[in-house]
């Protein structure tokens, strides 16, 4: 490659996409280099955007002004690429992405990368959950709500959120999970009396068995409040095991059998001490 050539051209970077972003969040070097981790970030981050985008745009269907919340936003690689790639040109006058986030320093760092590149709407608030449900500083109407690969409860946390908020649409990509796991192994023992339990007699399968339920849970908590729930596999995510993408688009579908059918899991895996944290 010729010295005097845009390197940047050299990977395969969206039309429009602010190769200065890019340098900021070190996906490129200052010398527009990138290696491979970083190309398969970029390419994570590119392949969650496309789930995304057709939400924007059939959320600006009802209205052109869109704010998306993004918890535990930690560095908002996620929050800035969408800003980036769609808010930035495409979003409405008003349209927001907000950044939530409980660490000081990544929100004093994300407001200031925001200033530097012009990205005034965007907002990053030190909020928790229950404190962003009923604070002042975030809009009344949340359109989408993400989470990206937010940890333990932190994804049930942002289905809160998103719930109370009445978000239209929520992605999000569940990260290691170990509250039903746990309950689990406390009953291991009862369990353990019938075949049921040796799906989680081992450890391993303990811990396997819990995510993966997590999820089911989750899907069905979703749907109990009307919501359409697609799973799939984010590609590109090969060196994580967490690659899981959930997204849910209120339909305002029927709600009693999800409801019925997650009481009954609740039930059948003694996980009724859980029963609020998935209500």
């Amino acid at each position: 490659m010729s010295k005097h050539a845009n390197p940047a051209k050299t990977y395969e970077l969206r039309p429009g996409q602010s190769v200065e972003l890019l340098k900021e969040l070190h996906i490129l070097t200052r010398d527009g280099q990138m290696n491979q981790d970083s190309r398969r970030k970029l390419k994570q981050v590119y392949h969650l955007f496309n789930f995304i985008e057709p939400l924007l745009l059939e959320a600006q269907q009802a209205n052109p002004e869109i704010h998306l919340v993004d918890h535990g936003a930690g560095k908002s690689y996620l929050g800035f690429i969408l800003y980036d790639l769609f808010f930035r040109e495409r979003g409405g006058p008003g349209s927001c992405i907000w950044g939530i986030e409980t660490r000081d320093e990544l929100v004093a760092r994300s407001r200031a990368l925001a200033d530097r590149l012009g990205f005034a709407g965007m907002k990053f608030l030190n909020l928790s959950v229950a404190d962003s449900i009923v604070s002042p500083e975030l809009p009344a109407r949340v359109d989408v709500v993400t989470a990206l690969h937010a940890c333990n409860t932190a994804t049930d946390d942002a289905i809160r959120f998103a719930l109370a908020k009445q978000a239209r649409y929520i992605v999000l990509v569940p990260c290691c999970q170990a509250e039903v796991a746990a309950t689990l192994r406390k009953h291991k023992a009862t369990a353990l009396a019938g075949a049921l339990g040796e799906v989680w007699r081992h450890p391993i399968h303990t811990r396997e068995f819990g995510s993966h339920l997590t999820n089911v849970l989750r899907c069905l908590q979703l749907q109990a409040h009307g919501y359409d729930v697609t799973v799939t596999e984010l590609t590109g995510w090969e060196h994580s095991l967490k690659n899981e993408l959930i997204v849910a688009v209120d339909r305002k579908l029927p709600t009693r059998k999800p409801a019925e059918r997650l009481a009954e899991l609740l039930a059948t895996f003694g996980l009724e001490d859980l029963r609020e944290r998935f209500a």
